[in-house]
């Protein structure tokens, strides 16, 4: 007899990650929204508004990282273009937040604030509907999705792969950076959008919807790792990592890798969206730097930091690469680019495995 869904999708975490995954909960979920609500500023344990912001905006880049581990870990697909998934999200739910500004903005017309500087009469069609928060949701989901879709069809199906695939990729993502920026194009050219004022009618800086969107992005964060982990170690799972190490055989065997690859790769390019989604009300703008190539490959730093194919390493990664760059770009800001440059080639040449594996090598060697 079949086991249910529920028992397998139980069964893909050990005990210990569900412990963990049980303390990360109750920290994200409840100690920190807390901190940040009830402790008075004056307090040495109050949890401030720039710390909460910079730990929801690093759980979004580890949803990232997890969904870029999903195709470079597991399928061997190494994409520089995910943060075009990423910004798709964002402008998608900007649209919606542009919408809620209403008559708050400079110009004090319905159109958003760009749009009467640029002498916009009307809406564009393509933003019918985003006033309405559901179709956001859908927006957030559908647009990454559906151009995810269409690129990796034609790309797997023409068997690209390897650095190739690796480049078109990369030139994905700075066409559509050169795109967006753009005036004509209807989404605030070079400037993005920004000044967001409210969501559902709440207003978007109160310390209730930051803490609302910081337990939200944590929610989201370990949804991924559970979904990722189940598909990770399931028969689709065994197949993907086939597929990675040896497409040939699996071809030969029956398989077709087409499929395989395809809908990892739309799932991959869904979650970026969902975190694009959540990052933006957090940091309150979104404009065409975020699909720049150099964010992109940052993210495939991230993985390669933690440690690929390990799904709790790319998290690891993108909270100690982010950290990083919090301390960097504050106190050496033109030393940045150089440590991220190094740091780079150092876990390329003496950390292969990332972060993970350097502990896992360090638990054996006790051990022994």
């Amino acid at each position: 007899m079949r086991t249910p869904f529920t028992l397998r999708f139980l069964a893909a975490m050990p005990r210990s990650g569900w412990i963990a995954m049980g303390c990360f909960a109750a920290i994200t979920l409840v100690l920190m929204p807390a901190l940040h609500l009830f402790v008075p500023e004056s307090n040495p344990f109050h949890v401030s508004n720039y710390a909460i912001t910079l730990g929801g905006k690093i759980m979004c880049y580890a949803i990232v990282a997890v969904a870029m581990d999903l195709v470079w870990g597991y399928a061997g697909i190494l994409s520089l273009g995910h943060g075009v998934f990423f910004a798709l999200g964002g402008y998608a739910f900007g649209m919606y937040l542009m919408r809620e500004i209403g008559t708050d903005g400079s110009y004090h017309s319905p159109l958003p604030d760009f749009m009467v500087f640029l002498d916009w009469k009307e809406l564009p069609w393509y933003w019918a509907g985003s006033d309405s928060f559901l179709w956001a949701l859908l927006l957030v989901l559908a647009v990454p999705a559906v151009v995810a879709y269409v690129f990796g069809y034609f790309a797997f199906r023409s068997r690209i792969k390897g650095v190739y695939f690796s480049i078109i990729t990369q030139a994905l993502t700075f066409a559509a950076m050169l795109f967006f920026f753009r005036n004509e194009t209807g989404f605030g050219g070079n400037n993005g959008f920004t000044d967001f004022k409210r969501i559902l009618g709440h207003d978007i800086t109160s310390p209730e919807m930051r803490a609302t969107l910081f337990a939200l992005s944590a929610l989201v964060l370990m949804l991924t790792l559970l979904a990722g982990r189940y598909l990770a170690f399931s028969k689709f799972g065994r197949v993907l990592t086939a597929i990675r190490d040896a497409e040939s055989r699996v071809m030969f065997i029956g398989y077709n890798p087409l499929h395989y690859k395809l809908f990892i790769w739309t799932v991959s390019a869904m979650l970026c969206g969902i975190a694009g989604a959540l990052y933006v009300p957090q940091v309150g703008i979104i404009n065409p730097g975020e699909m720049s190539p150099a964010n992109s490959i940052e993210i495939a730093i991230w993985v390669a930091v933690g440690g690929r194919g390990t799904l709790i390493g790319p998290v690891i990664g993108a909270g100690l690469v982010n950290a990083f760059k919090s301390y960097f770009t504050v106190a050496f800001p033109e030393y940045w680019l150089f440590f991220l440059g190094a740091l780079f080639v150092g876990v390329t040449l003496w950390l292969p495995e990332g972060v993970v594996g350097l502990w896992k090598r360090i638990k054996a060697r006790v051990a022994a």
